[in-house]
């Protein structure tokens, strides 16, 4: 929230260090770089509430120590990353509004320490996976405001832990 403005520089993919990114409530623009796919130890990674554009790089799905990625309330496109099911520790997934398209990806379901998923408010479209039935521990599941069609899956049932649920 300190009115940054212009990309974020590919360069932030040396910081091997970095345990977390939180670069939300600015003005930043452009891509997300896919360098910062070789940030292993990173845990967070904020980027809502910017203006950043173009998909999501596939390089993200390297990061299997993320526990948090929000990059919600940006103008994002493209599909949502089969790889993102590469991110086995991740317990937060934020991607609300921005213009993703396409299904959401069964590789989903591998996300099985999630607890809180929202993809709200985008263009996605297609039937909701069945394997959003694995996740176990999810508390809160929000899909509304999309273009999904189909029936609800059955397992949804399974989802004991959850709490909310807004289609």
């Amino acid at each position: 929230g300190n009115g940054l403005t212009g990309a974020i520089p590919p360069q932030i993919g040396s910081l091997v260090n970095l345990y977390s990114i939180d670069l939300s409530n600015n003005r930043l623009t452009g891509k997300i770089p896919k360098e910062i796919g070789k940030l292993h130890r990173l845990n967070f990674l904020y980027l809502q509430d910017n203006q950043l554009t173009g998909e999501i790089p596939k390089e993200i799905g390297n990061l299997t120590n993320l526990a948090r990625l929000f990059l919600s309330s940006n103008r994002l496109t493209g599909g949502i990353p089969k790889e993102i099911g590469g991110l086995i520790n991740l317990k937060y997934l934020f991607l609300f509004k921005n213009e993703f398209s396409g299904k959401i990806p069964k590789q989903i379901g591998a996300l099985t320490n999630l607890f809180k998923l929202d993809l709200s408010s985008n263009n996605l479209m297609g039937a909701i996976p069945k394997e959003i039935g694995q996740l176990k521990k999810l508390n809160s599941l929000r899909l509304f405001s999309n273009q999904l069609t189909g029936s609800i899956p059955s397992n949804i049932g399974d989802l004991v832990e959850l709490e909310f649920l807004f289609l």
